[in-house]
């Protein structure tokens, strides 16, 4: 089934792939995706306390980065928002940089201004959220 506006991604290279290809070549390989950008976060995985990467699209808002828990509109947060919720101190990569971060989910009176600057970027954050009845998670990644 289509859905209006929605614009299904090339999934030539996603998960640990896209991971590997990314570290090994500082981003030359797998920061631009699909016409948006990527980068990479690691948390610590909240039950094993092994760190766990994901490759993810994203937005800023200044110095801070927005991340989506959308999963696809699957009806459960992703694992790497479980992870950040137990620590909220994380790793992200941009391109060649690491950076620090602390993670936040936005709160109701931030989300609108900021689901706006995601989904200008990634369109297809309004069609995930129509798959789900759960509210799909707005990300604040600020360094540290």
């Amino acid at each position: 089934m289509s859905t209006p506006g929605y614009q299904a991604p090339d999934l030539v290279l996603v998960g640990p792939e896209h991971v590997r290809r990314y570290r090994e070549t500082d981003g030359e390989v797998g920061y631009e995706w699909n016409g948006v950008r990527i980068l990479l976060l690691t948390t610590t995985g909240r039950r094993t306390g092994e760190p766990r990467t994901s490759a993810l699209i994203f937005a800023q808002d200044g110095d801070d980065y927005l991340v989506v828990a959308s999963q696809g509109g699957a009806p459960q947060h992703p694992n790497w928002y479980h992870n950040l919720l137990a620590t909220p101190e994380a790793e992200i990569q941009v391109r060649a940089e690491r950076l620090t971060v602390r993670a936040t989910t936005a709160t109701e009176a931030e989300k609108p201004r900021l689901w706006e600057i995601v989904t200008k970027v990634w369109p297809n954050y309004d069609t995930y959220q129509s798959r789900t009845r759960r509210p799909i998670p707005v990300v604040v990644l600020s360094p540290v």
